[in-house]
């Protein structure tokens, strides 16, 4: 009982600098509001003087191009441009000037392989014609010209049925988990938002990803387990584990940038990153994304290893702690491995079109496979994988060793009732 004791008080006051630690260098990192973001390097605009949005709804759409190819045939390509590739549609402005007009135009790839249908809306861009002149059409950039301006396909509006999944999704959690699904609902959200007012803001202002990334992924697991899984000795060994895990992933992390001389800048996003601003650390960035990238699987094994833990102890009160340990090795060895396969299919999913790319081109795939985009894959992934791997043993060790004492096994008599066996 001693032991046990001493080790809750070693892991209250543990967390309890931590948490002093990280509530401290979220502040130290958070950006003031007087402080300048990162500045534009040049006087590049989202969108050209003039050039303004608006939405529009499909009355009717066709897969053909009168506005590209006339009367005549249109050609058997299959690539962008060709007959597979665009559609003609009339749309219906719904605000911005001309509101209420019709028009006809053509839909391009890639938006015409959205399945769009009538009733869908549009997102266009309009771009007012030189002063003096009414445009004329421009279809073969994928615009329509009138009084008003040039007509663009810009993207597709998809607010509506994404709030209806989301709603979908939360209705789901809650009604499976019951309070616990709405806990961590609710834990989700106060994550995003440590996101959108810390991470990013900090990130644009110049801060070191590398330590924005550890502190916010702390903050996060802090607010995730004690609210959802309410504060206990239990939560509170998976979240030691969990911070053990953040800590050794964010020192991996790092070490694995450097070595393989990682830009940051490996995909269209930080591309287009780079040609605005001049203040980012692009290769903190891409480390700060990789801690934060594995935390999900992290948190979820650390939890698992504490939750066994325990659960082993409620049905074998007499079992000593070295065999609790071994037992709790042998289930967090069985959860890795399907969590590898986790990490590894999910980052293959997400880059399923570089593996594309991979197959595509003439060349070694070794020499592609360590190419800047798809390297920072492989890093990810390595880096989560072997976090997740050396907390397990971690977290089982602080979960063992907050466990209540074992009981010795009573002793049986002919004369000892069965039912009061426990």
């Amino acid at each position: 009982m001693r032991i046990a004791f001493r080790s809750q008080v070693i892991v209250v006051t543990a967390l309890a600098i931590l948490g002093a630690i990280t509530f401290a260098g979220v502040i130290a990192l958070w950006p003031p509001a007087g402080r300048p973001a990162a500045q534009p390097t040049s006087q590049t605009a989202f969108a050209g003087k003039g050039v303004t949005f608006s939405d529009a709804r499909i009355m009717t759409i066709h897969d053909s191009c009168p506005q590209l190819f006339g009367n005549g045939a249109p050609p058997k390509s299959t690539g962008p441009g060709g007959t597979q590739f665009c559609q003609s549609a009339k749309v219906r402005l719904l605000n911005g000037k001309g509101s209420g007009s019709t028009l006809t135009m053509p839909i391009l790839w890639p938006y015409s392989r959205a399945g769009l249908q009538p009733g869908d809306q549009l997102r266009l861009t309009v771009t007012p014609p030189p002063k003096g002149q009414v445009t004329s059409s421009d279809a073969q950039n994928g615009a329509v010209g009138s009084t008003i301006g040039s007509f663009s396909v810009f993207g597709i509006e998809r607010n509506q049925p994404v709030v209806w999944w989301a709603i979908a999704f939360v209705a789901i959690v809650v009604a499976v988990g019951a309070l616990r699904g709405l806990l961590a609902v609710i834990a989700l959200g106060l994550s995003g938002l440590m996101l959108f007012l810390f991470v990013v803001p900090a990130l644009i202002a110049g801060e070191p990803g590398f330590l924005v990334g550890l502190f916010a992924s702390c903050g996060m697991m802090f607010i995730v387990l004690f609210l959802t899984h309410g504060i206990s000795m239990r939560t509170c060994a998976a979240l030691l584990g969990t911070v053990g895990g953040i800590a050794i992933t964010a020192l991996i992390a790092q070490l694995e940038v450097v070595s393989t001389r990682l830009s940051g800048v490996g995909d269209d996003a930080t591309g287009t990153i780079s040609t605005l601003t001049t203040a980012i650390d692009y290769r903190g960035l891409i480390t700060c994304a990789i801690i934060i990238s594995g935390l999900g699987v992290l948190n979820d094994i650390t939890v698992t290893q504490a939750s066994a833990a325990w659960e082993l102890r409620a049905a074998s009160p007499h079992m000593s702690r070295r065999a609790m340990f071994t037992s709790s090795l042998r289930i967090g060895r069985d959860h890795i491995a399907s969590s590898i396969y986790t990490i590894v299919f999910a980052y293959a999913g997400t880059g399923l079109a570089v593996l594309v790319v991979v197959s595509l081109y003439n060349r070694p795939a070794f020499e592609l496979l360590t190419h800047e985009d798809i390297a920072t894959e492989i890093v990810r992934t390595l880096c989560s994988a072997i976090g997740l791997v050396l907390a397990m043993p971690v977290t089982t060790a602080i979960a063992i060793a907050l466990l209540p004492p074992e009981r010795h096994r009573e002793t049986v008599t002919a004369s000892t009732p069965l039912l009061a066996v426990r």
